[in-house]
């Protein structure tokens, strides 16, 4: 009986050591916030919390494109400290309720030096060169500021503004109510990339208001000096001013503003450590932590705390409480190749709230998001992403009704709009076919969703989101579904130009586009934000059958090594290249996410060590630590999911299969929780900057010959095992039963 007794606490240690990860570890002090303000980063600088609302930070005069989320490391000014951010876009954006402490009526901007400005996880400040200390925090739907003034101002001066904001943003009404002596509600109503936005708050002050001098949309609110810094909360809400208040009652409902810092850095040390990387590279752990940090930033919850929010119909009334979490901010383009993913592996919980906002705004707005903004579907880039991100979301099995995600999959991809309407008729989109857009809506026309430019782009985009609808429907038994859509994925056949070996521009009548150029990447040019070296790739779910395109594996090969080596010139004008072709090797652009799977396409051709060397290199050389740590658009988490997925030696090439093909992981130990209470743990052995090359593998104690592993394997926990060395393997991953496959249903 007493072995019985032993045995049975045995097994119960062993549940437990599977069940309960290490404590947490505070993994905060390797994020910082600097990285990726300066060059094209464009990430958000400020005080938040893991996917929350409010990102609270300081932002500057809008100048060029590299201003876009409101901060960029080379300027001195600030026009203040405001609620709403965008972290790495291309677009300005948002910049909403813009406090800042002045010292005269007449300010409107202060300057600062960066050796006065601190930025850690849950906390900004700065000294602005009035002597004025402003430090901030947030929790998810609130912001907090403490203001101190230099000694000797009797009269302590702070402006609202509710009329600037972040370059395209454009303000169209604002109100303003004084409440009592200590709290302030108004609205801000403005256009642009979010075509109709409505922001609501509530202010709350921790003394008396003195006076006010201005009108709806900006003036200057005076207090008497006590000798505590000034303390101002404000609490945002999509929906209205009452709960904007009731925003800020629940979540901050006192003055104790290093409590509320605290808090921040527990969520998100909760967060961080989701996946513990051990090494003794601090330089490493700094740059890892940091992206961590970039990925969840954004989706951002968008709903008040009794679940209010508003919807995405164009309507002024919203919609109460649907029973899931409602979110924003979808850079789905960018993020379904690599940021969500990753969120299926280590946020399996905001799995399914994230699907019901997508098939909410289906039911709204007719179609699944394409970059979906504060309500607001503003057709940013090509293809239909949201079909992809669903239709991974359904493969990987999350709890997801999988009819209304197929009927929105479907009706998305069979919509007139956005040049589908030419996908149906000609199977491909000619280049001098435009669409009759008498009945587009007004959004399709406003942001040129018609146009039939950049054909071959948004030709393969609609290709990789065909395959996801004709995989989910095969999960459903839609045969039918499941056929026309497969062979609709197969069109991006039609680009192909055997002759040059790219994907080119091709009209009607099957003839290419000529004069040709695989070099030139404009603005006006043929491709999104890259050329036809760039392009040949984007096939991602069949690459096997683009290799076959090819005629072999070795003319394939050869054309994916001239990638990295090719020169030639974006265009004879530099200011007219087009943005984001940023971080190049040869004709490889890490800067922008088209390219971002290319590297591992050699694993399906049997060459992983060409994989491995190659993520090594980009690893090494194009992430970094300081302002300018990042080669291009951060694009709301991406570049940073890229470098997370891409050091634990994993990346999803195919969006909607599961797959992930290995690459050269970095460290020698990380473990990553994948969710219910398992882990699943990357061991590499012998690893070092020369040896980066895999030899051999063990999946949970057993000799593992293939170059991937499914989801699947990493959501069960478990164990996989690298012994890595100088020299590529002649065996590892090369036979053709150990490589990954990507093809249609």
């Amino acid at each position: 009986m007493k072995k019985i007794i032993l045995l049975s606490l045995a097994g119960l240690l062993a549940m437990a050591c599977t069940h309960n990860p290490k404590p947490s570890e505070d993994l905060t002090r390797y994020v910082d916030p600097f990285i990726g303000t300066d060059e094209f980063g464009h990430v958000f600088l400020g005080a938040n919390v893991p996917f929350g609302y409010v990102q609270l930070g300081p932002s500057q005069p809008h100048r060029k494109w590299k201003w876009c989320s409101g901060y960029h490391y080379s300027d001195s000014l600030l026009t203040g400290f405001n609620h709403l951010h965008l972290s790495g876009t291309g677009a300005g954006e948002l910049g909403d309720v813009t406090f800042l402490p002045v010292v005269s009526d007449t300010q409107s901007l202060a300057t600062f030096k960066h050796q006065n400005e601190t930025a850690r996880i849950g906390y900004y400040s700065v000294v602005t060169d009035d002597s004025i200390k402003v430090e901030l925090t947030a929790t998810t739907r609130t912001g907090f500021h403490r203001i101190t003034y230099p000694e000797g101002t009797d009269t302590l001066r702070l402006r609202l503004d509710l009329l600037t904001s972040i370059g395209w943003d454009h303000y169209s009404s604002s109100t303003l109510k004084v409440e009592g002596d200590r709290y302030v509600t108004g609205s801000r109503i403005s256009w642009g990339w979010a075509h109709h936005q409505e922001v609501y708050f509530a202010a709350e002050f921790n003394r008396p208001i003195l006076g006010f001098q201005g009108n709806d949309s900006i003036g200057v609110f005076t207090f008497a000096r006590t000798g505590e810094p000034l303390l101002l909360k404000v609490g945002m809400s999509p929906v209205s001013t009452a709960n904007a208040r009731l925003n800020l009652q629940t979540e901050n409902p006192g003055w104790d503003f290093e409590g509320v810092v605290a808090q921040a850095v527990d969520l998100w040390n909760k967060e961080l450590n989701k996946i513990r990387i051990e090494t003794d590279n601090e330089e490493q752990k700094k740059v890892f932590y940091t992206a961590m940090y970039h990925t969840m930033i954004a989706p951002s919850v968008y709903c008040d705390v009794n679940g209010d929010y508003r919807g995405n119909d164009f309507e002024t009334t919203t919609h109460p409480d649907p029973g899931f979490t409602n979110y924003t901010t979808f850079s789905l383009w960018d993020t379904y190749r690599a940021a969500h993913p990753l969120a299926t592996l280590i946020h399996p919980d905001k799995q399914a709230d994230w699907a019901k906002t997508f098939l909410q705004i289906y039911k709204d707005w007719g179609s699944l998001p394409v970059w979906h903004l504060m309500s607001c579907e503003n057709y940013c880039m090509v293809g239909s992403p949201g079909v992809i991100v669903l239709g991974d979301m359904v493969c990987k099995g999350f709890d997801i009704d999988r009819k209304a995600a197929l009927e929105a999959m479907k009706a998305s991809m069979m919509r007139d709009h956005r040049l589908l309407v030419n996908l149906k008729k000609y199977g491909y989109l000619p280049c001098d076919i435009t669409p009759d857009i008498s009945t587009a809506d007004t959004l399709t026309i406003r942001f040129g969703a018609y146009r039939n430019d950049k054909t071959v782009s948004k030709g393969l985009e609609y290709a990789v989101a065909d395959a996801a609808v004709a995989k989910v429907a095969r999960l459903e038994g839609d045969t039918a579904a499941c056929r026309y859509f497969s062979e609709r994925a197969r069109s991006y056949r039609h680009y192909f130009d055997k002759a040059t070996g790219f994907m080119r521009t091709v009209s009607s009548d099957g003839k290419f586009k000529e004069p040709f150029n695989p070099f030139l990447a404009t603005e006006d040019g043929d491709y999104t934000e890259g050329n036809a070296w760039q392009y040949i790739w984007l096939v991602p779910q069949d690459v096997n059958g683009l290799v076959d395109l090819f005629g072999s594996e070795d003319a394939f090969v050869t054309k994916l090594d001239s990638l990295f080596v090719a020169e030639g010139a974006l265009s004879d004008d530099p200011t007219k290249v087009a943005a984001d072709v940023t971080g190049c090797i040869g004709q490889y652009a890490h800067g922008n996410e088209p390219g971002h799977h290319t590297i591992y396409l050699y694993d399906y051709v049997g060459q992983p060590w060409k994989t491995a060397k190659l993520a090594r290199q980009i690893m090494d050389t194009l992430y970094g630590t300081g302002p300018a740590g990042l080669c291009g658009n951060e694009d709301v988490g991406q570049m940073s999911a890229w470098y997370i997925l891409s050091s634990l030696g994993l990346y999803q090439v195919d969006p909607t299969d599961g797959v992930f093909v290995f690459g050269s992981p970095l460290f020698p130990k990380a473990t990553m929780q994948v969710g219910g209470g398992k882990t699943f743990t990357v061991v590499t052995h012998n690893n070092s900057a020369d040896n980066m090359y895999i030899q051999s593998a063990k999946l949970n104690g057993r000799p593992y010959t293939k170059s991937y592993v499914t989801f699947q394997d990493i959501t069960a926990g478990g164990t996989l095992e690298f012994e890595m060395g100088s020299e590529p393997s002649p065996t590892f991953g090369v036979a053709k039963e150990d490589r990954p496959t990507s093809a249609l249903p």
